[in-house]
Parts: C-alpha cells; structure tokens; sequence
C-alpha cells in the first residue's frame, strides 16, 4: 500500500481501517486534496482482505465541516459550476461508500455539518461524541442539501424529520440518538467489535438488500432476497456456521 496521507491518515489495527479527515486547523473541510485520498483510502479499505471493518473519523475537535469553500480560488467563486463539483468529488465518493459491503463506522468525534454530516450518513452506523454538534447548513447559504444528504437522511429518521433538520438547526448528540440519526453515544469501538465476527458475504448481501428495500417492488425484492440466500448458503461462512451449530 502506498497511500498519500497529508489530508487522510489511514492505517489499520485488529483488522480494523481507522481512516481519520485530518486539516483540523480548518475543521477538517474537504477540498480537492481531501476527497482524493480519501477516496483512495477508501478503496484501499474496500480491497484489503485482512480488513473486516471500517472506521471514519475526524482529527482534532470535529469530524467534517463540510466543503472548504475557502480553498476555491477567489475568482472563480463566482462563477463556479456547483454540479459539476459535485460530479466531479462528492458523487463518485458517496457511491464508492456505496459500492463497500464491509461495515462502515463513521465516528462523529466532534462537529459534523453539511456534506461532512452527509458522508456520516452514507456509513452503515453514526457513533458520536457526546459534545459532537450535528447540522445540515446548506440551506443557510442558499445551498441544498448534497452529498446523498437527500437519499439517505429521509431513510434514517423518516421524510418530516428530514425536512426540518435540512432547514440547518444544530442538534446535540442526545437529539441525533433520539431520533435514531445516530447509533450511539461514546466509542466507535463498541459498534464495530461485534460487526468483525459478522459473516462478510451475508453481511455484504444484507445490506445491498435493505437498501433496495426502499425503491424495488416487494417481488423484486424476494427475488433479490432468493438470489442472496444461494450466494449465502453456498458460502464456506455458513457451511463452518452450520457444522458448529449441529456439533459435527
């Protein structure tokens, strides 16, 4: 592996990838350089056999503020094409996210706003700390919210409650796990742990399932369901499962 790490950090420990957002002097704000390596990080996690789970986090006292809008050179703020941008860095990001059947853990160790907020929603599970402050800000900007924000927020608390939190209230982190936006509060260690043992190719198949849950008919997704269980069943997770569960 030969990984740029100047604004991600990556390395992996107990068959965990702890790839952590580090530009804490700007509260880890993406810009180009970013999304790359984080995107390369990513892919490393998604190949590397020896790694059975993933956490995302954030360096210092947040975890992503999103966009560094900063970091777009003055004249061109004007001007600048936002979907093309989003094309170009966000799109190709959250699909990879996306693509990952490996167990995604985003730790919201401090402030999560706007696309950084979104990215956590894309991950399987959102721990937070108990200080993290979460908000989708774009609309304070005259903004929309981007970066899968609009798929996957109205999945996980439901399409009133996204509404209201996209009109960028901050929320604690008491509030984003009364609302079931996050997992828990404290360690990310905690939720992944139990994830590692998880069969991979169930797990990996449970989810792409879910998920389709959401657009496909219910037929079609019996049929998703029939076609995972002959992956599943001919896997050698399950048949090692089964022998032990029968004591032979």
């Amino acid at each position: 592996m030969s990984l740029k790490q100047e604004t991600v950090l990556y390395e992996t420990d107990q068959r965990i990838a702890w790839i952590s957002l580090h530009r804490p002097h700007v509260k880890n704000a993406l810009n180009i350089e970013m999304h790359e390596e984080l995107y390369a990080a990513l892919a490393e996690a998604k190949q590397d056999q020896n790694v059975k789970g993933i956490i995302l986090q954030g360096t210092g006292d947040a975890f992503c503020a999103g966009a560094d809008l900063k970091s777009v050179p003055v004249e061109e703020k004007e001007s600048l094409d936002y979907g093309h941008y989003l094309r170009d860095t966000y799109n190709r990001l959250l699909l990879l996210l996306d693509e990952i059947e490996k167990p995604i853990v985003a730790y919201l160790n401090g402030t999560a706003v706007g696309a950084g907020l979104s990215i956590a929603l894309a991950c399987d599970f959102r721990v937070a700390h108990y200080d993290a402050k979460l908000a989708l800000s774009f609309m304070k900007i005259g903004l929309v919210p981007d970066a899968g924000a609009s798929y996957f927020l109205p999945r996980i608390v439901g399409l009133g409650k996204a509404m209201e939190l996209a009109l960028g209230d901050t929320i604690t982190a008491e509030e984003a796990y009364r609302i079931n936006l996050i997992s828990k509060i404290g360690s990310p260690e905690d939720v992944i742990a139990p994830l590692l043992s998880m069969p991979s190719t169930a797990y990996g198949l449970m989810k792409q399932n879910m998920k389709a849950g959401f657009e496909k008919g219910l037929a079609e997704v019996l049929e998703m369901e029939v076609a995972a269980q002959r992956k599943a069943g001919a896997s050698t997770e399950h048949k090692q499962a089964l022998r032990y569960f029968l004591g032979q």
